[in-house]
């Protein structure tokens, strides 16, 4: 595994994002379990999960007691994994999503939060989006109080602009560790908050990185694309055919060259699809086929 910087300490290179192991469709426990443990044999050290990750309504928190007991299972060392979470979402049961990030909520969210993760600090704490009918100033301030209390370690701000960025960042000052925005091959508006967090010294952790290569699963799911005519004809679908490897690794070491300021965090929701992704580390792009992966047409949005 390779690593880099996210909260003053390295993390690995690429994430788990556990979203997939407690929403619609998800596994049973026992392959959510053995999900987090292929992903912590790979060596990865950073899990990205949230208060709201959960299918039924009354199921705040599946995700993070979920990781909790997984990482409590692992037979190995755990001390250097980074849980992130999020707090400010809900959902409604019907597959909807609320937004509250009140300073009120968002201080109750992280105590429970930390509650369910079996910690006395969380490491990371991401405000999951903001909230239009809150002063963005009264919730960041939120995040400054929880640090103030040492209920969390670190803040990270997530869904946002590079103005919001610099109004929190003033806020939180070195607290503020991290941005997750939507980046990913097929969408690549949050350009300019990737670029502002690199200049911040902020690690930016891209949600759905893999958005625009959906059709890899023609492939067979995470598995080395077919040598040979490659159908459908995307630029990753060709140079993960010329590589012997999986599109998803493509995609994920794109994002890896597009700033050392990136730590994706795939979902995934068997054990073969994050040890694929943990290999991306592993794959080191050429300028060429780098230059051609900047083509945009046949992506898929998400």
């Amino acid at each position: 595994m390779r690593y880099r910087t996210l909260a003053r300490t390295a993390v690995s290179a690429v994430g788990l994002g556990a979203m997939p192991l407690s929403i619609e469709h998800r596994p049973d426990e026992k392959r959510a379990v053995a999900t987090v443990h292929a992903a912590l044999d790979a060596g990865v050290t950073l899990i990205d999960t949230a208060d709201s990750y959960h299918w039924h309504a009354g199921e705040t928190g599946h995700n993070e007691l979920l990781v909790a007991r997984a990482l409590a299972r692992y037979g190995g060392d755990t001390s250097q994994v980074l849980v992130a979470t999020k707090g400010g979402r809900g959902r409604t049961g019907d597959g909807g999503w609320t937004v509250d990030a009140t300073p009120a909520h968002l201080k109750k969210a992280a105590e429970a939060s930390a509650r369910r993760l079996g910690v006395d600090a969380i490491g990371l704490y991401q405000l999951h989006k903001p909230d239009p009918a809150v002063p963005w100033e009264e919730s960041v301030g939120a995040l400054r109080d929880l640090l103030d209390a040492g209920t969390i370690r670190t803040a990270g701000v997530s869904n946002v602009t590079t103005a919001q960025i610099r109004q929190a960042h003033r806020i939180l000052g070195d607290g503020l560790v991290s941005v997750q925005n939507r980046y990913s091959p097929a969408v690549r508006d949050s350009e300019p908050e990737l670029r502002l967090s690199e200049r911040l010294g902020l690690a930016f952790l891209p949600w759905s990185p893999l958005g625009g290569i959906s059709r890899s699963s023609l492939d067979g799911p995470s598995g080395p694309a077919s040598p040979g005519p490659v159908s459908p004809a995307t630029a990753f679908h060709r140079v993960a055919a010329a590589r012997g490897v999986s599109p998803q690794q493509v995609a994920l070491a794109w994002l890896l060259a597009r700033s050392p300021a990136v730590i994706p965090v795939p979902g995934a929701s068997r054990p073969a699809s994050v040890t694929d992704s943990a290999g991306a580390v592993e794959l080191t792009l050429e300028p060429e086929e780098l230059e051609e992966l900047e083509e945009l047409e046949g992506l898929l949005p998400d």
